[in-house]
C-alpha cells in the first residue's frame, strides 16, 4: 500500500535539511511536532510554495511555475500533474478538515487526513493509513497552540513518532501558489459530486494563474479562488462511456453555477458566509476530458481574463 505520509515527508526533507535556503522557518514543538512556517512570519517564496503544494499532494504529483498571458495580462501560472487522482487529490490535497478550536481556525489538507479517515470520501477510496509519521498542511495565519496540537493528535489517533505541521496564510506567496495548485483537485471533486466515480478518473493535469499577494486575508481568499474559477484549466483522462461524458461535461466548469460571473469577494459580501456560496461553483474555468476507452475528446467552459482583472483590481 502507498504510504501517503511517508511520501510527503520525502517531499519536505530538503526544507527540513536547509530551511533558510527556502525562506522557511522550522521549529521543534511539543510532543514530537515540528512546525514549518512557509509564510506567517517569513517571506517564503516560489520554491517553498512548490514544495508545500507537492506535500499537499503527498508527493504524487508534479508542480511547476511558468508565465502566461491572459489577454495581455502576464501572470505567473502554476502547472500541476497528478498520479492516482483519488489518492493524491481526494485522500490528500483536498482541504476536507476544518480545524476549529476556540479562537483558532485552519483548513487542513495533506496526507494526515488519511490517518483520521473519518470524512465520507474515504469510504469510497477505501484508504486508511497507519503511520509513525504524519504531514498536515494548514491554511492559517497563526501557529496552533499546544491545545490545538493535542486536538490534532487525538483526531489522527495511533502512536506517532513525528507530526509535521506545514503552515501558510492565504495572504502569502505559498498561499497563492498552493490554492492555484488545487486546480486538478477541484476538477476531480466536481466530477465526483456530479456522478463520476473516482475509479473512472485515471489521470489529470492543469494550470491556473497565481494570484498577486494581498495583505488582507479576505481579499487574498477572493483572489486565489478567482484564479481557479476564472483562470483554471484542467485536462482529465477518464475511462467510461462517451454518452456519460456528453451528458455531464457542461456541469463541470465553474460557469455551470448560478453564482458564476461575480468575483469571490463580491459573493462573500452578498452571502456573508463562505458556505452559503453555491458549492458547484468551485471548479476550473475550463475542462477538457479525454476518454481512454474510446479515444474521444470533450471540452466545456472558458477562461475569463476580464474577471481576473476585476478580481486583482487591474485597470487597463
Amino acid at each position: 500500500m502507498v504510504s501517503l505520509n511517508q511520501s510527503a515527508l520525502d517531499v519536505i526533507s530538503p526544507v527540513l535539511a536547509n530551511p533558510r535556503l527556502y525562506g522557511v522557518h522550522v521549529e521543534a514543538g511539543p510532543k514530537g511536532v515540528t512546525f514549518l512556517d512557509f509564510g506567517i512570519d517569513v517571506p517564503g517564496g516560489y520554491p517553498a510554495a512548490m514544495i508545500f503544494s507537492r506535500a499537499c499532494l503527498a508527493g504524487m504529483g508534479e508542480v511547476g511555475i511558468s508565465s502566461v498571458d491572459y489577454n495581455s495580462i502576464s501572470l505567473p501560472t502554476v502547472n500541476v500533474s497528478v498520479a492516482l487522482p483519488a489518492l493524491s487529490c481526494m485522500a490528500s490535497q483536498y482541504a476536507g478538515w476544518a480545524i476549529s478550536q476556540d479562537t483558532y481556525f485552519a483548513m487542513g489538507s495533506g496526507p494526515a487526513r488519511a490517518l483520521k479517515a473519518d470524512e465520507k470520501i474515504f469510504e469510497e477510496i477505501n484508504h486508511k493509513e497507519t503511520s509513525k509519521v504524519a504531514v498536515l498542511c494548514l491554511e492559517t495565519g497563526k501557529k496552533p497552540s499546544e491545545e490545538v496540537v493535542d486536538y490534532i493528535l487525538r483526531k489522527i489517533g495511533g502512536s506517532l513518532d513525528e507530526l509535521y505541521l506545514l503552515m501558510a496564510p492565504t495572504s502569502s506567496i505559498t498561499g497563492s501558489v498552493q490554492v492555484s495548485a488545487r486546480v486538478v483537485e477541484t476538477a476531480v471533486h466536481k466530477m465526483h459530486e456530479i456522478g463520476f466515480t473516482l475509479s473512472q478518473i485515471t489521470a489529470g493535469c492543469g494550470s491556473a494563474p497565481i494570484a498577486p499577494v494581498h495583505p488582507d486575508a479576505l481579499e487574498a481568499i477572493g483572489r486565489t479562488n478567482d484564479c481557479v474559477l476564472y483562470g483554471g484549466v484542467a485536462h482529465m483522462t477518464v475511462d467510461c462511456d462517451d454518452a456519460y461524458i456528453k451528458e455531464k461535461i457542461i456541469q463541470i466548469p465553474s460557469s455551470s453555477s448560478s453564482d458564476y460571473g461575480q468575483t469571490f469577494r463580491e459573493l462573500y459580501s452578498e452571502y456573508g458566509d463562505f458556505y452559503n456560496i453555491d458549492p458547484l461553483l468551485f471548479s476550473p474555468a475550463r475542462i477538457t476530458v479525454a476518454n481512454a476507452r474510446s479515444g474521444k475528446f470533450f471540452s466545456a467552459g472558458s477562461i475569463d481574463p476580464h474577471m481576473l482583472s476585476k478580481s486583482f483590481g487591474i485597470k487597463k
